[in-house]
């Protein structure tokens, strides 16, 4: 009898409902840029996986370019940009040995 589906009210304030209106933009742009982010870091794993240091600098390269794109914007922390860089060139370094 007791449902869990809760029931959103609809803002009636003009301010509030332009707000609704931005973040559904926002959100639709944030998860297009995360989805990047993460294909871009998946394809710089991938090559490692594979053992190709020379196809896993190329796509490090423009991985960064998408990193620090996300950083700029905001999305994440500038920090976390910078781990995810650091992490992933210590891969593919690691690849020589």
């Amino acid at each position: 009898m007791a449902t869990s589906s809760k029931v959103k009210k609809s803002v009636r304030i003009a301010s509030g409902r332009k707000r609704v209106r931005q973040d559904v933009r926002l959100n639709a742009a944030n998860t297009s840029l995360r989805s990047k982010f993460r294909t871009a870091i998946k394809g710089v794993l991938k090559a490692v996986a594979t053992g190709d240091k020379a196809k896993a600098g190329e796509t490090f390269k423009s991985a960064q370019k998408v990193i620090d794109s996300i950083a700029d914007k905001g999305l994440f922390h500038k920090n976390k940009a910078a781990r995810y860089k650091s992490r992933l060139s210590a891969k593919i370094k690691a690849l020589a040995v």
